[in-house]
């Protein structure tokens, strides 16, 4: 399973004026998150069949054997995840380009909303990345149950080289999730103030971010990073003209 360990200050107060209660409440949320994505477990590995067994291991022959038999390309297994949610979260890019040619919705949406780019981005799997936006998957898609992109995924992770591709991609830079938060927010809020963080913030920016956006109660991502003592985010952001 996809395992996401919360950075040392996901917990601490957005800003000088928070009450614990928010403060836990943003914690609960960050932690609550890090179990959304659901890889295939082991017993569901083993149980499936057909499509999605041939997706798991990646043979691109039995797909293209059991499609032309008339088996349905996005089938769906019970967490609504079709034998290309399952190549993608297994790495499986033969499998992957089987499924494509076969005519599998690249876009699709697993139960938890998922779709293949941002399994991609919450893994850092840049080759699954690359070819999922090759075989038609947008950067653009809202996904999970935060309202979120896969470049709000990724700057909450720090996957600053996922974060460049899904920019040159058309990623919405300014999308704000039901959290009340933009991709460049979470880099500071759900970050470690630490280079593969700092690294994201930094081509946040040189897309064109909006970095005066602020939060829900109106912390700008300045104040945001000021806040946690994240002085070397703080100076790149006063040094773009945030306020």
């Amino acid at each position: 399973m996809t395992q996401i360990v919360p950075a040392p200050n996901a917990c601490k107060p957005a800003h000088a004026g928070s009450v614990i209660a928010r403060a836990l409440l943003v914690c609960g949320l960050f932690i609550a998150g890090a179990t959304a994505q659901v890889p295939p477990s082991p017993a569901e590995l083993a149980a499936y069949s057909g499509l999605h067994a041939a997706a798991a291991r990646g043979d691109a022959a039995e797909i293209a054997r059991l499609v032309a038999g008339g088996a349905q390309v996005d089938g769906r297994d019970a967490r609504l995840r079709t034998p290309l949610h399952v190549a993608a979260h297994r790495s499986r890019l033969d499998a992957m380009r089987a499924l494509a040619r076969a005519g599998a919705d690249a876009n699709a949406l697993e139960a938890d909303r998922y779709d293949i780019v941002t399994i991609a981005a919450v893994a850092n799997d840049l080759p699954v990345l690359h070819l999922a936006l090759e075989l038609g998957a947008s950067a653009r898609n809202i996904t999970s149950r935060y309202d979120g992109t896969a470049l709000i995924a990724a700057a909450h992770l720090g996957h600053h080289e996922v974060v460049r591709t899904l920019i040159r991609a058309g990623a919405p830079l300014d999308h704000v999730n039901n959290l009340g938060w933009t991709a460049l927010i979470e880099s500071i809020v759900l970050g470690d103030g630490g280079p593969r963080h700092l690294a994201t913030l930094k081509a946040l920016v040189a897309a064109g971010a909006n970095r005066n956006l602020g939060d829900r109660s109106g912390a700008t991502p300045l104040a945001l990073a000021r806040s946690r003592g994240y002085r070397e985010m703080a100076a790149i952001l006063a040094a773009a003209g945030a306020r």
